[in-house]
């Protein structure tokens, strides 16, 4: 087996027993019981949210009927029969460091769902269990309703039977890591969207431990909500081999084009109030990740040059602009679906409600391969596009550089003080 990895970037507490919880976390479980936890079945996230107040109220005290059924504590741990609703977080939650114990028995399953999304899979791991054919003997911790990476755990890091697990579970955007007993199963996958895989998961959804058909008891449940500032910490150091920088954070060295319509200002390059134009980095790209935090003012409006050819309007002249724009302002409540923030301008409109409030630094990925376009925002994936696969475009104009491979990248200023920090590029040609 091989040595446990390093936990990602924080300095880690020690886990504390009895339900006490380490500095900094909250004690999801008391010890004594069920006070802050709800029943609610396995549903799509906001489902019950769209019933009529009534119809809700009602529904959510039959829900708890269930769970007073087969959920109890005892002992200082919660204990499910294996059967009933999955017990839930009355609060929903958005970025956050969550530590569970768990100790079940054979033959059963169960598992985590975060923000009601299912889930950190927990297995009978042993042949006898029945469910090799599924992954169970690849181990507990994965993210089995995954299609794609983080679906089969890293190592196999469960305990015996009759022995409590470890579980630390840390959640950026759709961005999961996970710890099994001090071993890293999970390294900063997707959790992709049960319930629809085309779109991003929800900002903010309940924390659910699963029942499935076997006893499993839960104690030392403790969560540490993660602000905006360790987010982008987080994100930024997520997978970062091959990142180098494309501003100094102190001059516009290695860049050109509308040099006097943006400013350094504390570490950041800034859009001149009142100024703009394309600023461009003097050397081209083709296929890149570029990793970058930015900075919306209230109605405030930019945008990314994806090779730009250094001359013309990037929206039409480049491969595209990907607009930078606060969502939020009723400056812009008429604007098409294409024109919000994220999106391919003119062409293809990215998922909206990601944004952080107007005056907070974002964190935005971009992945250019070929004539695909993958945004990422804050850690939710917000557009996949190939731009080949466009014939129509929505604003019905023509862009004729949309088949560019090659270009420089840029910041497309439209008189707002828009601000851009941490600018970061990975060439993958």
């Amino acid at each position: 087996m091989p040595a446990p990895l390093l936990p990602l970037l924080l300095a880690v507490p020690l886990p504390q027993e009895n339900n006490q919880p380490p500095a900094g976390f909250t004690a999801l479980f008391d010890g004594r019981s069920l006070a802050g936890w709800r029943g609610r079945p396995h549903l799509a996230p906001g489902t019950e949210e769209a019933w009529p107040e009534d119809e809700r109220r009602e529904q959510q005290a039959a829900w708890n009927q269930d769970r007073d059924a087969h959920w109890r504590v005892e002992d200082g741990a919660i204990v499910n029969d294996g059967q009933g609703v999955f017990l839930t977080t009355v609060r929903d939650y958005g970025d956050f460091e969550l530590w569970v114990d768990y100790r079940t028995v054979p033959l059963a399953d169960s598992g985590i769902y975060l923000r009601a999304t299912p889930q950190v899979q927990i297995w009978d791991t042993r042949e006898e269990g029945g469910k090799w054919s599924l992954g169970a003997d690849r181990g507990s911790g994965g993210l089995w309703n995954n299609q794609g990476e983080g679906r089969f755990p890293r190592v196999l890091a469960d305990r015996p039977f009759g022995e409590w697990n470890r579980f630390r579970i840390l959640m950026v955007g759709e961005r999961v890591w996970v710890w099994l007993n001090g071993w890293e199963t999970v390294s900063g996958a997707r959790l992709e969207n049960y319930w629809d895989r085309e779109a991003p998961l929800p900002r903010y959804g309940p924390i659910q431990l699963q029942t499935h058909g076997g006893e499993i008891r839960w104690r030392n449940l403790f969560l540490r909500e993660i602000g905006p500032e360790e987010a982008n910490r987080i994100l930024a150091r997520r997978a970062d081999e091959g990142f180098r920088p494309l501003f100094t954070g102190r001059d516009l060295c290695g860049w050109m084009g509308a040099t006097d319509g943006y400013e350094v200002v504390e570490g950041a390059l800034q859009c001149r109030s009142g100024h703009g134009g394309t600023l461009a980095t003097e050397e081209e790209f083709g296929d890149f990740i570029a990793r970058l935090e930015i900075r919306i003012p209230p109605g405030g409006n930019n945008g990314l040059a994806i090779r730009w050819p250094g001359e013309g309007d990037p929206a039409y002249s480049g491969m595209c602009e990907l607009q930078v724009l606060d969502n939020t302002s009723a400056r812009y409540a008429g604007l098409k679906p294409w024109q919000y923030h994220g999106s391919v301008y003119g062409m293809v409109p990215a998922a909206r409600g990601y944004l952080r409030p107007p005056g907070t630094w974002n964190f935005q990925e971009v992945r250019i391969q070929g004539s695909r376009i993958e945004v990422e925002l804050n850690g939710f994936r917000i557009l996949a596009a190939d731009l080949d696969a466009v014939e129509t475009t929505p604003d019905g104009r023509e862009h004729p550089g949309k088949g560019l491979r090659r270009g420089h990248f840029g910041l497309a200023g439209h008189g707002d003080p828009v601000a851009f920090r941490n600018i970061r590029i990975r060439p993958l040609d």
